[in-house]
């Protein structure tokens, strides 16, 4: 039995499998996810847990070097925005050197080529992200 990290065991299969540039998304619980991605549901009720909760967790887990946010957030959410550039701002993210925005309708077409979807129990506008991993070497 693990002593410490992520308990979930498929977050933990996925994120094993990963490597240099796949990528991970976390989402609130409206985001659609496409058929072909996995989609690892979390959600409780609303809320519950939430997308802050779910990626602190998943980040201290997984070498990050790129994040991907929708440009809306800045304007819908700018709130949660600057939680989650406040967070990547004091966490060490080694080569984590880029934050790219697309539309919110691009990021969704994105998860397609994501490893996973994480589905948390967030119902914030626009509080979705995919992180791409980077090389642990």
């Amino acid at each position: 039995m693990k002593r410490k990290g992520i308990l979930n065991s498929d977050i933990a299969r996925v994120l094993t499998y990963m490597g240099h540039t796949d990528r991970i998304c976390i989402g609130d619980c409206g985001l659609p996810i496409p058929e072909e991605t996995e989609r690892i549901d979390l959600a409780l009720r609303f809320g519950q847990p939430s997308f802050m909760e779910v990626l602190k967790e998943v980040a201290e887990d997984m070498k990050i070097e790129k994040i991907i946010l929708a440009e809306e957030m800045k304007e819908k959410n700018p709130e949660k925005l600057q939680e989650v550039l406040k967070f990547f701002d004091n966490i060490e993210t080694g080569f984590m050197t880029e934050v790219e925005y697309v539309s919110h309708v691009e990021l969704k077409k994105m998860t397609g080529k994501c490893k996973a979807v994480i589905r948390t129990g967030e119902t914030t506008p626009y509080a979705n992200i995919i992180l791409q991993s980077g090389c642990i070497f």
